[in-house]
């Protein structure tokens, strides 16, 4: 690391406005640069930020990113304590201990830590089986990775660390740190060699997870429970899975007993991973007796196409379609087009399964977004569940809460 950018021992003093002091004091993580009223020096990615309030006293402390207009990742708010190697092993320690007895031995695939929800803010791990995979998404755990890591290496043994990046971090932690995107990594240090895919398990199934350059961390962990859901109410039925992405959806409906699964995709590479899971379990008879069928396309243009056909459940679970703020009007615009489309590919006495992760919808917005099309539709409909966060994915702030999934059936 460039020795201009290694942080102080000497802590930052910070004392923030009015409306943020008291937003940090009801626990909220986050502090942005016009929060900001005065800092006692410029600081550097991975300084420890103090906050003091109008009366000078010990109001929280987090890390600083100089890279970013989000300056203050807070993770401690109440009494003084020091911000240290034993602090950070703490809480990685007590974010396991919250996922004991969470899953039993047909589960190797869950989160671990779950950033801010979790007491470390901007810091993602997910297990793999025995491979772990951290994400960050700030440039302020670049100069603590090392302690990061041993604390991992201590408390859950594991055959590799896979370092992925936030996009906006990639050139900084190669500049800063030498340390590349999706590649192992021991003690703090980039190994030549990296790890690229991994199967783990997930409720007895078997799934592959490109941990080096898939999205996320490889895998979409957090839709566990309502692929079981899906599982459930599948049988005898012919499921629709737009924008399948590796198959997830599909490949619980054939265990559930699904006649046929249509997994939709633009990637060839999402449908390759698919066919892929479906091959690691075809030992499951339900799984080898079901028909799959992979349809490379859009999924938009697709649903309103001849070729759709109608089934007895159609999940849609489409990508964040709002990853700013400025995009939400666009992604709402969006979930319109694709429910609608999506409610007409439904059978009669069948289910739609809308789902989004785009936290800048709000959940009971999209509720009644998905409620607007099903009326506008003319049929008669009815709610059948609403789900949210998993337990391994806990969300304890508002702009936390991206996921919702809703099961609609029609007549």
């Amino acid at each position: 690391m460039n020795p201009l950018d290694t942080p102080s021992l000497k802590p930052i003093r910070v004392r923030l406005k009015p409306v943020a002091e008291s937003i940090v004091r009801r626990g909220h993580p986050w502090v942005f640069a016009e929060s900001l009223r005065e800092q006692s020096r410029e600081g550097v990615s991975g300084d420890l930020a103090v906050i003091f309030d109008r009366r000078d006293k010990f109001l929280g402390a987090g890390l600083y990113d100089a890279d970013s207009p989000l300056r203050i990742r807070v993770a401690h708010v109440g009494k003084p304590t020091a911000l240290d190697g034993a602090f950070w092993r703490g809480r990685i320690l007590a974010s396991f201990q919250r996922r004991e007895g969470l899953f039993g031995d047909d589960t190797n695939g869950f989160r671990l830590i779950n950033g801010e929800s979790d007491g470390l803010p901007g810091l993602v791990l997910d297990r793999y089986d025995t491979t772990l995979v951290l994400k960050l998404y700030t440039s302020a755990w670049l100069p603590h990775l090392p302690t990061v890591i041993a604390a991992l290496r201590e408390s859950c043994p594991a055959s590799g660390v896979v370092l992925r990046l936030a996009r906006n971090l990639k050139e900084i932690a190669r500049a800063r740190a030498g340390l590349e995107d999706g590649k192992t990594i021991v003690e703090g240090q980039a190994r030549t060699e990296a790890v690229e895919t991994v199967v783990f398990r997930e409720n007895g199934l078997l799934f592959h997870a490109d941990v080096r350059r898939g999205q996320k961390t490889g895998f979409f962990l957090d839709q566990r429970e309502n692929r079981q859901r899906v599982e459930r109410l599948s049988a005898g039925r012919d499921v629709l899975n737009c924008f399948s992405f590796s198959g997830g959806f599909s490949l619980y409906a054939a265990r559930g007993g699904a006649r046929s699964v249509t997994d939709v995709d633009i990637s060839e590479h999402a449908l390759r991973s698919a066919r892929e899971n479906f091959r690691l379990n075809c030992g499951e008879a339900a799984v080898a007796k079901a028909r799959h069928v992979t349809v490379l396309a859009n999924v938009f243009d697709w649903l309103n196409g001849e070729a759709a056909g109608h089934f007895g459940i159609v999940v849609i679970d489409p990508p964040s379609l709002a990853r700013k703020a400025v995009d939400r009007e666009g992604a709402l615009k969006a979930y319109r087009q694709v429910f609608s489309a999506g409610i007409r590919r439904v059978a009669s006495g069948g289910i739609l399964v809308a789902a989004s992760c785009s936290a800048h919808v709000r959940a009971e917005e999209f509720y009644q977004l998905v409620r607007d099309e099903a009326l506008r539709s003319g049929r008669r409909f009815r709610e059948l569940e609403r789900s949210a966060h998993a337990a391994d994915h806990p969300a304890s702030f508002a702009e936390a809460e991206y996921l919702k999934a809703m099961f609609l059936t029609f007549d």
